[in-house]
C-alpha cells in the first residue's frame, strides 16, 4: 500500500505514516446479551441503527451502570461488525448511550475523529476488514480482537487530518440534507394520496384544489380503458424489450441479442401513454404507464396495453393505480399457485371500480404528484452524485 494519496490539500507535502488500528484507537465491543427494554431511559444502539444513531430502544439507567464499563462518548466512532460489517459513524453527542454487540466502540487516541472515521471507509482499511471477517459465519462477522489488527494510514500533522476530516464531514451532511430531504417528500407523497383520493365509502377526497366541488364519478375499468394492440413479426435479430418493474416502480429496458429472441411468432410494439402490466406478475403490483422512452419497444402477448378513454387522464390514474386496494385486486383476480402460475384475469380486473372527477381535476391532480416526483427524483440524483463523488474523494485522499 502506497502512504502517499493522490489527491492532498496544499502544503502538506509528508509521507503518511501506517500502524495498525489498536495503535491509534482503543477497540470495545458492546453487551452481548439482549438487554430489557424499557419505554425510557438510555438510548440503546444497534447495528440498523448507524446511519441516524438514534434508536426506539431504551436500557434502565441500572442495566446501563452496571454493564458499561467502557461507554461511548463525543468523538467515539460506533462501527458494525456483525451483520454488516465496517459502517462506521462518529458519536456527536454527549448523552449516555448504550450499544449492542453487534457494534465495536472505537475510541481515538492522538488522531482525529472525523479523519478516522472516512480512513476506515476507504477501500485499503475496507480491504484489511474483508480480510479478517469470517465470511462464513451467519450472519458474517469481525471478532473484536481482529478489527485492531487492521493497517491504518494517517498523515502525522494533525492539521491534515482536520481538513481531510472536516472536508468529508461537509460532504456528509450534504448527503444527509438531501437524502433526509428525498424522504420527508416521499412521506408527504404518501400522505397526499391518502388525502386527494376519496377513502374507502367516500364519494369526495379530504383535500381539493380550489374550485372543484361535487361528488367524483364512478366508473369501471372495463368502460375507461380500451384493449390497444400493434402487432409485429418477432424480429430474427437483436431487440429492445420493456419490462415492468413489481410494486409500481415503472418500467425498465433490456436487449435481447440475436438468436435469444422468444419463440412467439408474434410480438406487440409499445406506444407512450398507456396503462400496461404483466399478467404473471399483476399479483406483485407490476403495472406501469409507458412513456416516450418505452415507445417503439417490444412486449410478448404477456404485457398487455391499454389506452385510456377521454374521461380518463393517463397521469391521473398513474397515482390511482398506486391504491393498496386496486393491488390487493390484482392479487384476487390472479389464481393460482406462486410466481408465474398465478396470471391475471383481465375481465376481471376490468371490473374493479375507480371514482374519478372531471378531466380538470384529474389534470391538477396529476400534476400536482408529477411535480412531487421531479423534486424526490431532483433530491435522490443530487443524493446520489454526492455519493459517487464522496467514493472518488475516498479513492483518492487515502493511500490505496
Amino acid at each position: 500500500m502506497s502512504n502517499t494519496p493522490k489527491i492532498r490539500f496544499k502544503g502538506y507535502t509528508a509521507p503518511w505514516e501506517q500502524r495498525k488500528l489498536s495503535d491509534v484507537a482503543g477497540v470495545y465491543d458492546g453487551v452481548h446479551q439482549t438487554p430489557d427494554y424499557q419505554d425510557e431511559g438510555i438510548m440503546f444502539l444497534s447495528v440498523e441503527n448507524i446511519a441516524t444513531m438514534t434508536s426506539e430502544k431504551y436500557i434502565s439507567e441500572e442495566a446501563y451502570e452496571r454493564d458499561y464499563k467502557v461507554r461511548p462518548e463525543k468523538g467515539d466512532i460506533l462501527m458494525t461488525r456483525i451483520g454488516d460489517v465496517g459502517t462506521p459513524n462518529v458519536v456527536e453527542t454527549n448523552e449516555k448511550l448504550a450499544y449492542y454487540v453487534s457494534l465495536a466502540l472505537l475510541k481515538p487516541k492522538g488522531i482525529d475523529s472525523y479523519f478516522l472515521n472516512n480512513a476506515i471507509q476507504s477501500s485499503a482499511f475496507q480491504h484489511g476488514l474483508r480480510e479478517r471477517t469470517l465470511l462464513t459465519a451467519i450472519p458474517m462477522k469481525i471478532n473484536k480482537d481482529e478489527i485492531g489488527k487492521v493497517d491504518i494510514a494517517f498523515p502525522t500533522d494533525v492539521n491534515e487530518q482536520r481538513k481531510i476530516g472536516e472536508n468529508f464531514k461537509q460532504l456528509d451532511n450534504l448527503i444527509t440534507l438531501h437524502q433526509r430531504k428525498c424522504d420527508d417528500l416521499a412521506i408527504l407523497k404518501k400522505g397526499m394520496l391518502q388525502k386527494m383520493f376519496p377513502r374507502k365509502g367516500q364519494k369526495v377526497p379530504e383535500i381539493r384544489f380550489k374550485g372543484f366541488t361535487g361528488d367524483w364519478e364512478q366508473r369501471k375499468l372495463g368502460e375507461l380503458l380500451e384493449k390497444y394492440e400493434d402487432p409485429v413479426d418477432t424480429p430474427t435479430g437483436g431487440y429492445e424489450r420493456v419490462g415492468i418493474r413489481s410494486h409500481a416502480k415503472g418500467t425498465f429496458h433490456s436487449y435481447v441479442e440475436e438468436g435469444k429472441a422468444l419463440e412467439a411468432a408474434k410480438m406487440y410494439r409499445v406506444a407512450a401513454d398507456k396503462f400496461i402490466l404483466n399478467i404473471t406478475f399483476a399479483w406483485e403490483h407490476a403495472v406501469a404507464i409507458t412513456d416516450e422512452g418505452d415507445a417503439g419497444k417490444l412486449v410478448s402477448h404477456r404485457f398487455p396495453q391499454f389506452s385510456f378513454d377521454e374521461r380518463l387522464k393517463s397521469h391521473f390514474f398513474k397515482y390511482l393505480m398506486l391504491d393498496r386496494k386496486f393491488r390487493e385486486y390484482l392479487e384476487l383476480c390472479s389464481p393460482g399457485g406462486a410466481g408465474r402460475n398465478r396470471v391475471l384475469k383481465i375481465s376481471d380486473m376490468l371490473k374493479y371500480e375507480i371514482r374519478l372527477p372531471s378531466v380538470e381535476e384529474q389534470t391538477k391532480i396529476g400534476e400536482y404528484f408529477d411535480n412531487l416526483d421531479n423534486l424526490i427524483t431532483l433530491h435522490q440524483n443530487k443524493c446520489d452524485e454526492l455519493k459517487l463523488f464522496k467514493k472518488y474523494m475516498l479513492q483518492n485522499m487515502f493511500p490505496q
